[in-house]
């Protein structure tokens, strides 16, 4: 009986992270399904290609410094909100 009782959490805890399981956001590009995440990161990519070209453009570029640092950052946030806007 004792062995029944000390079961049952480890089954709820085996459970928990299922319950955040639903239908993965995707859209329809030429008949099959794009994640949407993917989609969120390529134009973030893209928008901070355009940062960057304007900040070479306008000479920012020494206040941007670190290079490697800045530019995957600002794509993690630019992916951040893409995500948040229209999928949340």
């Amino acid at each position: 009986m004792k062995g029944r009782k000390s079961l049952f959490p480890l089954l709820l805890w085996g459970v928990v992270p299922l319950s955040g399981c639903t239908r993965a956001p995707a859209f329809n590009v030429f008949g099959s399904y794009f994640p949407a995440w993917m989609a969120c990161i390529i134009l973030a990519i893209v928008l901070a290609v355009l940062v960057r070209t304007l900040a070479v453009h306008l000479g920012l570029q020494e206040q941007l410094e670190p290079g490697i640092v800045t530019y995957p950052s600002l794509t993690a946030f630019f992916s951040f909100v893409l995500w948040l806007a229209f999928f949340r």
